[in-house]
């Protein structure tokens, strides 16, 4: 089934469905990962995009129920070079085709993914539409143009849980004030803005009891918890279309420890009154370079962002950088002088990605025993 996608530039790529008829719009961005697409499907940080994945061959190793990060897919269509249609791994419990199809999901394969990716790299992400409905390219580029773009949207209202949950026995499990969280040395509450399940994974394998909220949780039903600490999980799209999430995390700066990843650093950001602004393609993939200047070491980071937070309109007296991406000198990491709280751009939990950058919960588990003596 022939399948076109058009940019909002006029730029128009030809290929074919691999899960059926539909069509999608979103913005389209590229992720440099050779594995990790399940990982990628099911990243809340998507959510109002169309992924290309630029390594070539997709799907070889299946899908299964253990690789999920959320409980459903969120970017809006995915782009391929080639699909394969027969995986080959033990742990394989489907195709990349039906998990697709399971959810509603276009995917295209027979792009020039390598073209799309040059094309985005030189002239930055743009809004974009895949259609095998509409095979016209002035109409698809015209929705393309119409249609909704990042810059601020609220998507993490589209993602963040309904109802506040524990992690127990590795899984959600529905409850509130820590009724359904398996017991740990430490009570963590989780404001979830579109997390992913390894972060509350790696959370609770450091003897944290974890409580995760929906973002719309006030800062004073957060403290009236007792938590040791808070954690602000990644999620999609632009912090500064965010509703209240800003002013409950300025509300709790100085109560309790606090450990930002992704969009919760680019939140905490806002609270310390920056600014956030837009990347030309953004970070994404499990390749990216940044030196902490903590240890002044490199470590290689999987990343998923399109906004980065404006290390010059923090002030330098309350804010410091501790990492640094040495692709593009962007701020990847900071903490505050006087609260006990820091933050970093990239996704540390590996999931997908290397293990180097995993020590940054240790560093959350030290500042919250810190904080308790």
């Amino acid at each position: 089934m022939k399948a076109l996608v058009a940019l909002e530039d006029g730029t128009v790529f030809e290929g074919v469905s691999f899960t059926g008829p539909g069509e999608a719009t979103g913005e389209i961005v590229f992720n440099t990962g050779m594995s990790g697409y399940q990982e990628v499907l099911t990243d809340p940080s998507y959510k109002g995009q169309i992924v290309t994945m630029t390594y070539p061959l997709i799907g070889n190793y299946g899908v299964n129920q253990e690789d999920n990060e959320s409980a459903a897919i969120h970017p809006d269509a995915f782009l391929v070079k080639e699909y394969n249609a027969v995986p080959s791994n033990f742990r394989s419990t489907g195709t990349l085709a039906e998990f697709l199809r399971s959810r509603g999901i276009l995917g295209v394969e027979g792009l020039d993914t390598r073209a799309l990716t040059r094309h985005i790299r030189e002239a930055g992400a743009m809004k974009g539409i895949v259609s095998t409905d509409d095979l016209d390219p002035t109409s698809l580029v015209k929705k393309a143009k119409e249609s909704q773009g990042l810059v601020g949207r609220d998507l993490v209202r589209e993602v963040t849980c309904s109802e506040p949950y524990g992690w127990l026995d590795n899984g959600p499990k529905a409850g509130s004030n820590f009724s359904s969280a398996a017991p740990g040395e430490y009570k963590v509450v989780t404001m979830d803005l579109g997390l992913k399940y390894n972060q509350l994974r790696l959370l609770a394998e450091r003897g944290c009891s974890v409580q995760v909220v929906p973002a719309a949780t006030s800062a004073e039903e957060i403290l009236a918890m007792n938590p040791d600490g808070i954690f602000l999980s990644n999620g999609p799209g632009d912090p500064a279309g965010v509703e209240g999430v800003v002013d409950t995390v300025r509300e709790l700066l100085g109560k309790k420890p606090v450990f930002g990843i992704c969009l919760g650093h680019q939140i905490l950001g806002l609270a310390y009154g920056g600014s956030t602004y837009k990347l030309k393609f953004g970070h994404r993939g499990s390749n990216q370079p940044v030196k902490d200047h903590v240890t002044d070491r490199v470590e290689i980071t999987s990343q998923n962002h399109g906004f980065c937070v404006d290390l010059d309109s923090l002030d330098p007296e309350k804010v410091e950088r501790t990492h640094t991406n040495l692709n593009d000198g962007s701020l990847e990491g900071m903490r505050h002088k006087d609260y006990p709280v820091f933050s970093v751009q990239y996704h540390p939990e590996n999931a997908p990605g290397p293990h180097d950058a995993v020590y940054m919960f240790d560093r959350f588990i030290t500042l919250m025993k810190e904080f308790k003596l």
